[in-house]
């Protein structure tokens, strides 16, 4: 009887898995890559905290992590190609993303980046003022110093820079997805917010 229930599972997941293949198509809702696949399921955002857009997916963001199929790494690149601001500003941000995730603060000081640019409507010259944001919010001043001049935080931000150059050529806009290493995502106008969780969860799962 167990064995029978089994089969019978198995033969309803089936038709679910076929119904997702034909609804997503290579094309129209994603892209693949000339790239080799991840070792595990992985999403990547690719963004930038100077881009409108991307300020306002955040809370889609905040929903696509709590919601990806378990075992699916979820990861953020800051890129450092935006035309509002200098390269070396838009690197100081990205050590101040990768600080907030040293400090288990990421959602936080990442929101608080981004309010300070798009709500406040304030100029980040530099690590001075990402400091100032940091210790408003919490974070002790020194704490943030020894963490600025560390070689983890370093050899972070030099991670973060080679994924921007391994994909800067398939990465034109931001946010970008990528999924698996291989699979740009590409969100329809026609697609409700589970229509892009399901894409992106359906991509995760590929194997080739």
């Amino acid at each position: 009887m167990k064995k029978f229930a089994f089969w019978m599972i198995l033969a309803l997941l089936v038709p679910l898995q076929a119904c997702a293949a034909e609804k997503w198509q290579e094309g129209e809702h994603y892209e693949v890559l000339d790239k080799p696949l991840s070792e595990k399921p992985q999403v990547v955002e690719f963004f930038s905290y100077w881009c409108p857009h991307c300020y306002r997916t955040e809370p889609f963001v905040a929903k696509l992590k709590g919601e990806l199929d378990k075992g699916v790494k979820f990861d953020k690149v800051h890129v450092n190609f935006m035309p509002y601001t200098t390269k070396e500003v838009q690197d100081d941000v990205t050590s101040a993303m990768l600080m907030g995730k040293a400090l288990k603060q990421e959602d936080q000081l990442s929101g608080a980046i981004f309010n300070y640019i798009h709500r406040q409507r304030a100029t980040i010259t530099g690590m001075k003022d990402l400091r100032n944001i940091f210790v408003i919010n919490g974070v002790d001043g020194e704490k943030f110093d020894s963490l600025v001049k560390s070689y983890g935080l370093q050899s972070q931000l030099a991670r973060n820079n080679k994924a921007i150059e391994d994909y800067r050529n398939v990465v034109r806009s931001v946010p970008t997805f990528i999924v698996n290493g291989k699979y740009k995502v590409q969100f329809t106008r026609d697609m409700t917010e589970q229509d892009r969780l399901d894409l992106i969860n359906f991509l995760a799962a590929k194997k080739s």
